[in-house]
């Protein structure tokens, strides 16, 4: 298989959603052997910051990398389009600290690439192959991730929650898998009660119902959704009979796990390049799928 860039740049504009911060993003074409590389022009200066595991800085979350004290948050759902649309090579360059939030999920960068093009290059892919199985537990929350050799690569998850609404949800994606359809478009989520907490934390500061699904797990008053609608601008809420706030319609009844397999792709970008393996994870998140792949690259002793 060839190496690919797109065709054209692409613009994407908008809040971050931690932080809050408007920024702009341009996802270059780039050379063949260039992989994917940001370039942050925050402080009046050039860095580089190249999205590998060794770089990550924080998993609260989202996905940080920071290099030469330069960071760049939630870089999950650009790092899952680039793979799951197949690009090897591009150069993004971003005026903030923080990768705009969207709707969610990696929708916008799917259009943006399929309008100007996934081009092929001379060069063949350099897939990243594991020398033998890998996996990372972590004994407090269960979660695991397993990354095993594999003749192409397979993402299995399992997501649970404990929740009632969402109950326990699969998600699959390989070969036999249409990811800007299937996957991509599955929007990130959060939980009612954990909204007070987190803008208390100062996180979510870019969020909006309009780029997360809310899930309401207990009993919430009309007076704590009208509060709600009132302080983002938003028409009266309510909450549906499967316990989601009425303001967006499910893609699909596991989009929740699906999102969560679209963090996985992107966090496991993260080895460098694209990992041809056989993924496996149970309760799978940033802190997790990160130190998963920080694990492979040791395995390669890079």
């Amino acid at each position: 298989m060839q190496q690919y860039t797109i065709g054209a740049p692409c613009t994407f504009e908008g809040k971050g959603l931690h932080t809050g911060t408007v920024s702009k993003i341009v996802v270059n074409p780039a050379p063949a052997f260039t992989g994917i590389i940001f370039r942050s022009s925050v402080g009046g200066k050039e860095t580089v910051v190249t999205p590998v595991a060794t770089n990550v800085s924080s998993t609260a979350r989202s996905t940080t990398i920071s290099q030469d004290n330069v960071p760049v948050h939630t870089i999950e759902h650009l790092m899952s389009a680039l793979t799951g649309m197949g690009v090897d090579n591009a150069i993004i360059d971003i005026n903030n600290v923080e990768v705009p939030i969207l709707d969610g999920s990696a929708s916008f960068y799917i259009d943006a690439f399929t309008k100007v093009g996934i081009v092929p290059q001379d060069a063949p892919r350099q897939w990243i192959e594991v020398p033998h199985v890998i996996e990372v537990n972590d004994e407090k929350t269960g979660s695991w991730v397993r990354i095993s050799p594999a003749d192409e690569p397979s993402y299995d998850i399992t997501v649970d929650f404990g929740s009632r609404v969402l109950g326990v949800q699969k998600a699959h994606y390989g070969n036999d898998v249409d990811y800007s359809k299937e996957i991509g478009v599955c929007r990130t989520f959060v939980f009612f009660h954990e909204i007070q907490y987190l803008f208390a934390n100062n996180l979510i500061k870019g969020g909006d119902v309009d780029n997360a699904i809310v899930i309401v797990e207990h009993p919430v008053t009309q007076e704590a959704l009208d509060s709600m609608a009132e302080s983002l601008g938003k028409p009266r809420l309510s909450v549906t009979p499967e316990g989601y706030l009425s303001n967006l319609s499910l893609h699909f009844p596991n989009e929740c796990g699906r999102h969560k397999l679209l963090d996985l792709i992107g966090d496991l970008r993260l080895v460098g390049g694209f990992l041809k393996a056989k993924v496996e994870a149970f309760k799978p998140g940033h802190g997790i799928n990160t130190r998963a792949a920080a694990e492979v690259l040791k395995a390669l002793g890079k």
